[in-house]
């Protein structure tokens, strides 16, 4: 049953949808700006930075190179698949059309393919994939190839989930676990997307109600940060949906008088010599180390999850 959902998902590929631009035979139309609308609830941000910039530049001197994909909404409007970037962009450069390959997709089939093309970026926030993988996650059982849940999951919910994950290589678990993030409260989420706090603790966090993640907030913007072992003591107590802020607190202050003290540890320059350009200065390479360890331990909590 399992091999039948992943026949059933198997959808042409964003590069074969797309194809080569310009041609006839891929059904290539100029379509004016105007008339497209952005996906709905399009989970991943298109930011006006640095790489926007670039692209803008490239659309004023060759145009847009790669057709963006749309569906027909009816009265001569169209919805965006794939393409919200580059239409973007379009804009800013002041072109009144954008070439376009038009496809009648249904939403589950368009949520899917939007969701895979944009998870082909190199650099995708927490959030847009929790949100991403949510949305695909409930695509599928639209269709009837899952459940969506995620504490409890049958074997063919975890192939789907599995199947969610193939893309980005990750495990269906840890797809689950992204999809945890879409619980946290917005002003957590951002702070995970901005590496204030670690994905592993977001993750952590999402599994309390709103009332308790709102004390969690005032105590991470009070603190700067919040450890693991003082979530783990939070898990412990009884009628969580009961607890006052003062409580809390003092379980917050309590977690971290009993952690145990840390072991220093210290590297020679030696050592450090093997892996740094000898120009690198000290920081630079504590920072690097940091950055590689943060990933590091990220990694190693959605594995013992899984």
């Amino acid at each position: 049953m399992a091999n039948k959902v992943k026949e059933k998902m198997k959808l042409t590929s964003i590069d074969e949808l797309l194809g080569v631009p310009g041609t006839t035979e891929n059904g290539t139309e100029e379509i004016d700006i105007e008339l497209i609308k952005p996906f709905k609830n399009h989970p991943f941000k298109v930011l006006d930075d640095e790489k926007m910039d670039e692209l803008v530049d490239s659309v004023i001197k060759q145009g847009i190179i790669s057709p963006v994909l749309v569906r027909p909404m009816g009265n001569g409007t169209y919805e965006m698949i794939s393409g919200h970037r580059r239409m973007h962009a379009a804009r800013r450069a002041q072109l009144k059309k954008i070439p376009a390959i038009v496809m009648d997709l249904s939403d589950d089939e368009s949520t899917i393919i939007m969701v895979d093309a944009n998870l082909q970026r190199e650099e995708v926030l927490p959030s847009e994939r929790a949100f991403s993988f949510k949305m695909k996650m409930d695509a599928m059982r639209h269709q009837g190839t899952c459940r969506h849940d995620v504490d409890k999951l049958n074997p063919v919910e975890r192939k789907t989930a599995t199947i969610v994950g193939e893309g980005s290589g990750l495990t269906g678990r840890s797809v689950q676990r992204y999809i945890r993030l879409t619980e946290l409260l917005p002003e957590l989420l951002e702070m995970v997307d901005n590496k204030q706090l670690s994905l592993v603790n977001g993750v952590d966090i999402a599994a309390f109600d709103k009332e308790v993640q709102s004390y969690l907030l005032t105590y991470i913007k009070e603190k700067g940060s919040i450890a693991p072992a003082q979530l783990a003591a939070l898990k412990k107590q009884p009628n969580l949906e009961n607890l006052t802020p003062y409580t809390v607190m003092t379980i917050m202050k309590e977690a971290m008088a009993n952690k145990p003290k840390s072991k220093k540890i210290s590297f020679t320059e030696k050592k450090l010599n093997q892996f740094f350009p000898a120009d690198y200065s000290a920081s630079k390479r504590e920072k690097i180390i940091i950055e590689l360890l943060t990933k590091w331990k990220e990694e190693q909590g959605m594995k013992t999850e899984g």
